[in-house]
């Protein structure tokens, strides 16, 4: 899953949703460094991935890309799961995507002092572009993935991935749709566990 998905399944708290949406850049035993809240962000965060990717409507998800990207598969189906998240928002929450982003950028601000060097890098643009939003629409999915695909010097061609996200858009959201209540229950049951 991408940003928004993890913001999302982090709950209502803040210092649980900067730890989640972070938690990329922060290897090993790192997060340790952070506040307890934060922490569990971080290892809510690593669950829903390793969940994630062992999920067969997930691979059932990528099997559609991989002979084009190879191992950049996951990481296309990742953004394309969050523009169905986006896209289908009201099926998820009571409160309005601009609004619950706006929420989440104004949380990121005032919370400067614990973000990772590269979170505080990565806000500006973030924000600024109000990535978390344009999930919404194909073009910004493709804005996306080619901002993706010049941090990999071209290399991945995700540039032209929406091109399958348009050709297979019913499955994808299919395959969404069924992983994403299965990875809502598994992450309702670590909340549980905590």
């Amino acid at each position: 899953m991408n940003f928004l998905a993890h913001i999302y399944l982090s709950g209502d708290n803040d210092l649980i949703k900067i730890g989640n949406f972070m938690a990329d850049g922060i290897r090993g035993k790192q997060f340790l460094n952070y506040p307890l809240e934060v922490q569990k962000g971080i290892v809510l965060h690593r669950a829903i991935d390793t969940f994630t990717d062992a999920h067969p409507v997930f691979r059932q998800s990528t099997k559609k890309l991989h002979s084009r990207y190879h191992h950049y598969a996951g990481v296309i189906v990742d953004i394309f799961y969050d523009h169905f998240l986006a896209k289908n928002w009201v099926n998820y929450s009571d409160e309005d995507l601009g609004g619950y982003v706006a929420a989440f950028y104004q949380s990121l601000s005032d919370n400067t002092s614990i973000l990772s060097e590269k979170t505080v890098m990565l806000m500006p643009y973030m924000i600024k572009q109000n990535w978390l939003v344009s999930y919404q629409t194909i073009e910004g999915i493709d804005k996306i993935l080619t901002q993706m695909d010049s941090r990999t010097k071209n290399e991945s061609k995700m540039r032209f991935a929406s091109e399958e996200l348009i050709e297979f858009y019913t499955e994808f959201e299919e395959d969404f749709t069924k992983f994403f209540e299965d990875l809502r229950a598994h992450v309702r049951q670590k909340l549980i566990e905590e």
